[in-house]
C-alpha cells in the first residue's frame, strides 16, 4: 500500500526574494525580478544584457560560514540556503532519524562560474593554480551531497539532471521514494546558477533569450503575442516532503499534499517540442492518473510559460488537449513572467508556489501579459494575482531533450 506524502516545509531564494515570505509577497504584488546584469562588463558585445539575479547575496549573512563558502559554486550556496530555511520550517528532528531522511537537488547546469574561473586559470597562470576544490566545487551532485552533510541527512541520495525539468523530477522522485517506504522525509528541489559569460552567450548564440535590454521588467512576458525569448534566472527551491502519518504523529504544520507524479519524453528533438505537446500531454495525464484526479478538478496549473515562442504555443494546446472544454476555465500562470526562467531550479520554485497557492487560496500572475495571440486563449491570470480556493494544483515543467515532469498537489 502507497504511502501518503505531504509538504510540510518549504524554503527558495530567487530573483523576487531570498525568502519564501519575501518572495510570495512580491509574487502575488506582480513585482518583477528582472533588470539589467550588474556586471555587464562581463558579458560585452551581447544581445542580452538582461537577468533575474539574486541580488546583493551574502552567504555569510544567509547562514554559511565563509570558508565553506568560498569552497561551493554559486548554485551549492543557493541549495545550502534554501535548503536550511525549508527544514527550520518544517521543524523536522533529520538526526533523530537521519538513514531514513533523504536527499535529491537536481541542476540544469551546475557550477559553470566554477568551470568558467578555473579554466581561465589554467589557461593564464598554469595548473599549479588550479584549486583542488575545482571538481567537488563544479560537479552538479554537490548540491544534493553537501546538504546532506549539513543536516546529516544519511537516506536515499541522487541529483536529477534533466535541464529545465530537473528541479520538478527531483520533487517526484521523491515523492515515489516515500510514497513506497524507502525513506520517511526527503529534502527535495533545484538549484541553478548559470548567469555567467559562457551561460549567456551560450543561449544568446542559440537566439532563445528576450533582447528587450532597455525596458527589462516586461521582457519575460509569457503568452503575450509580443514574446521574444525568455530571461535567465537563478536560485533555489527546496521543499521537505514527508509521510503523512510520521508528519501527523509530531504535529507538522501541512501546506499541501502531493498527490501526482508524471513523466515522458518527447523523442522529437533536441530542443523544439513536437506539434500539439503531445509529450506534455502525456505528462499532465500520467500525473492526473498517479493522483486518482480528473481534468476538471484541477484548480491551478502553474505553466512552464518560458516567454519563447514555441513553448507558449504547443503549452497551451496540450492543455487544451487534455482537459478539453474545461480548458478555458481553468487559471494557468507563468511565474517565469517576474523571476525569469531558473532552468533546473525553476520547477522546484514553483513546486514552492503551488504548495503556498493551496495553503493561501492566492495565485499569481502572467505580468506583461498585453496582447492576445489568435489560438492562445487561456485563462492566463493577467497582470493581477487572484484569490481563489484551489484545491489542486499542477506544474508543468519541459526541458532540452525533450524532458517532460508534472507535479500534482491537493489541499490536505
Amino acid at each position: 500500500m502507497k504511502k501518503r506524502v505531504v509538504v510540510t516545509g518549504l524554503g527558495t531564494i530567487n530573483p523576487t526574494g531570498k525568502s519564501v515570505r519575501e518572495s510570495w509577497q512580491n509574487l502575488i504584488a506582480g513585482k518583477s525580478g528582472i533588470g539589467r546584469m550588474t556586471r555587464e562588463e562581463l558579458f560585452p558585445d551581447f544581445s542580452a544584457l538582461i537577468a533575474g539575479e539574486v541580488r546583493n547575496f551574502d552567504p555569510e549573512q544567509m547562514g554559511l560560514s565563509a570558508k565553506d563558502a568560498r569552497r561551493m559554486a554559486r548554485f551549492i550556496q543557493f541549495a545550502m540556503v534554501a535548503s536550511k530555511e525549508a527544514v527550520a520550517d518544517s521543524g523536522l528532528d533529520i538526526a533523530a532519524e537521519s538513514e531514513r531522511v533523504g536527499v535529491i537537488i537536481g541542476s540544469g547546469i551546475g557550477g559553470i562560474d566554477i568551470l568558467e574561473k578555473q579554466a581561465r586559470t589554467l589557461i593564464e597562470e598554469g595548473v599549479r593554480r588550479i584549486s583542488p576544490f575545482t571538481v567537488p566545487m563544479m560537479i552538479t551532485n554537490m548540491a544534493a551531497g553537501l546538504v546532506a552533510i549539513d543536516h546529516k541527512a544519511k537516506g536515499p541520495n541522487a541529483c536529477t539532471v534533466t535541464a529545465c525539468a530537473s528541479g520538478t523530477h527531483s520533487i517526484g522522485d521523491a515523492f515515489r521514494l516515500i510514497s513506497r517506504g524507502d525513506a520517511i522525509a526527503m529534502i527535495a528541489g533545484g538549484a541553478e546558477s548559470a548567469i555567467t559569460p559562457l551561460g549567456i552567450a551560450g543561449f544568446c548564440a542559440a537566439k532563445t533569450l528576450s533582447t528587450r535590454n532597455d525596458d527589462p521588467q516586461k521582457a519575460s512576458r509569457p503568452f503575450d503575442k509580443a514574446r521574444e525569448g525568455f530571461v535567465m534566472g537563478e536560485g533555489a527551491g527546496i521543499l521537505i516532503l514527508e509521510e503523512l502519518e510520521h508528519a501527523r504523529a509530531r504535529g507538522a504544520k501541512i501546506y499541501a499534499e502531493m498527490v501526482g507524479y508524471g513523466l515522458s519524453g518527447d523523442a522529437y528533438h533536441m530542443t523544439a517540442p513536437p506539434e500539439g505537446g503531445e509529450g506534455a500531454v502525456r505528462a499532465m495525464r500520467m500525473a492526473l492518473n498517479d493522483a486518482g484526479i480528473e481534468p476538471k478538478d484541477v484548480d491551478y496549473i502553474n505553466a512552464h510559460g518560458t516567454s519563447t515562442e514555441l513553448n507558449d504555443r504547443e503549452e497551451t494546446r496540450a492543455i487544451k488537449t487534455l482537459f478539453g472544454d474545461y480548458a478555458k476555465k481553468v487559471p494557468v500562470s507563468s511565474t517565469k513572467s517576474m523571476m525569469g526562467h531558473l532552468l533546473g531550479a525553476a520547477g522546484a520554485v514553483e513546486g514552492v508556489i503551488i504548495s503556498k497557492t493551496i495553503e493561501t487560496g492566492q495565485i499569481p500572475p502572467t505580468i506583461n501579459y498585453e496582447t492576445q495571440e489568435e489560438g492562445m486563449d487561456l485563462d492566463y491570470v493577467p497582470n493581477k494575482a487572484r484569490t481563489v480556493a484551489v484545491k489542486i494544483a499542477m506544474s508543468n515543467s519541459f526541458g532540452f531533450g525533450g524532458h517532460n515532469a508534472v507535479i500534482v498537489m491537493k489541499k490536505l
